[in-house]
């Protein structure tokens, strides 16, 4: 089974998961009701590992498939006061290119403006941009753009891509790596550091873990906010400078405290929050953090125990390692758009499969560190990747499109300080200890660098 198998590359057992519903959802033969189902699900069998271990009773772990689906598109169905978010930034989407197409992301300004300079254009016009990409090959843009600091995607097909020496660096790795880290310590006794009193047989199954939110956009957020879905103390650590999707921001904070720390000029707020952690994890491109003193082996030294996760786009290895990358970008360069639109034109798939489903991954990464560091002792470090995950769902193989996920009766309300807030419901379900959010989305650094 598919859920055994992510819990057998960590090294860890999980209860058995069970699963109702079809996996036939939205429109696309890629099986992405296949990789809903098994993303969620591990995650919600690593927290009935948990349970288990600290209460001693076997936990009843179940995803619905259905459900898991509709989370991939969470951020489709929030509104606040009723209204939908904006996603895109003007000039991101697909350009015709000389020989095929090309994406920009341009949801940023500095990537917008990158993207521009790469182009020669002085002003932000959309058409003007198509009329730039028409007369140059998509892997001229896909470069020119990437070496002035912004992000694009070539399409490509899915035999270019198995064949491109990146792709053959992140079929190398796991779905999720998980390897010992910096100085060993003893197997804890308990499962977290917050020393809050509460036991997981008395509340959930991840409280008293202290976790850092080090991300943004989307994967990184998702993880943090399902492990604060079964009782996590998750901080997200921002900055007031960094540019953020406004929406996806909230979106993605159920159940989050939010602070901000500039780790140019006050790195000590940060490393006085690590010193008290259980996990951190980090969503930046790989190295960005490691060139302001925070990489792994250095946050294992400050916190011996700390479980490091780190998600990437194309990885840390082969000639792409540390490129800036989105979804929507990797479903262009892997094959998945090429195939979607049979070759004619983009057709990505039917919600950000990919940025959801290493989200839940990662959750359960970090689920797993906590396991192997109670069992075992020591320090943990976890890696993914979008690009691995791509690798994973084509790997799945074929299946037969269906109709896209009802999710009437998934959704909740919760009030907020920006209003009425309408979301989907957390996927999964441990018996007696379900998931949900306590709290409503924080407005951005509205709390203090504190646990």
């Amino acid at each position: 089974m598919v859920v055994e198998g992510v819990g057998q590359e960590v090294g860890v057992g999980l209860p058995a998961l069970r699963v109702v519903g079809s996996e036939e959802v939205y429109s696309t033969g890629f099986r992405v009701g296949a990789l809903a189902g098994a993303s969620v699900g591990v995650f919600t069998a690593g927290g009935g590992a948990l349970w288990e271990r600290w209460t001693g009773a076997r936990a009843e772990v179940g995803v619905d498939i259905r459900h898991a689906a509709a989370a991939f598109r969470s951020e489709r169905y929030f509104r606040i006061n009723g209204e939908e978010l904006s996603l895109w930034g003007s000039l991101s989407g697909d350009y015709a290119t000389a020989d095929g197409w090309v994406r920009l992301h341009c949801n940023f300004d500095h990537h917008r403006d990158a993207a521009l300079r790469a182009l020669g254009i002085g002003r932000v016009s959309r058409e003007e941009v198509a009329r730039v990409c028409a007369g140059r090959t998509r892997l001229e843009v896909e470069e020119e753009v990437t070496r002035a600091g912004g992000c694009a995607g070539a399409m490509r097909t899915r035999q270019e891509w198995r064949s491109h020496p990146q792709a053959e660096a992140v079929a190398a790795e796991p779905v999720v790596s998980l390897v010992p880290l910096g100085p060993q310590v003893s197997a804890s006794a308990g499962w977290g550091s917050a020393g809050s009193g509460e036991s997981p047989a008395e509340g959930r199954p991840l409280a008293g873990v202290r976790v850092l939110d080090l991300t943004r956009v989307i994967a990184g957020p998702v993880a943090a906010r399902a492990l604060a879905a079964y009782g996590a103390d998750v901080l997200r650590v921002g900055s007031a400078e960094l540019p953020e999707v406004a929406g996806v921001v909230v979106e993605t904070a159920f159940g989050k405290r939010s602070c901000h720390i500039d780790l140019r000029t006050d790195p000590e707020k940060l490393w006085d929050l690590v010193a008290r952690a259980d996990v951190i994890i980090r969503g930046y491109r790989p190295g960005a953090l490691e060139t302001l003193g925070f990489g792994a082996e250095e946050l294992a030294r400050v916190r011996p125990g700390i479980i490091v996760v780190d998600i990437s786009a194309y990885g840390v290895r082969g000639p792409w390692a540390g490129r800036r990358g989105f979804d929507s970008l990797v479903q262009m360069v892997s094959g998945i758009a090429h195939e979607g639109g049979d070759g004619t034109r983009p057709q990505p798939l039917p919600c950000q499969a990919l940025d959801h489903a290493t989200g839940y991954l990662a959750a359960f990464a970090a689920v797993a560190g906590l396991l192997r560091r109670a069992g075992r002792g020591g320090s943990w470090h976890a890696r993914l990747s979008l690009a691995r995950t791509a690798r994973w769902l084509d790997d799945l193989g074929r299946g037969e499109p269906g109709p896209d996920p009802r999710a009437d009766d998934l959704l909740d309300t919760m009030d907020s300080a920006f209003g009425e807030l309408t979301f989907i419901r957390p996927p999964g379900s441990i018996k007696g200890a379900e998931p949900y959010w306590s709290s409503p989305p924080p407005q951005r650094g509205e709390h203090p660098p504190a646990w």
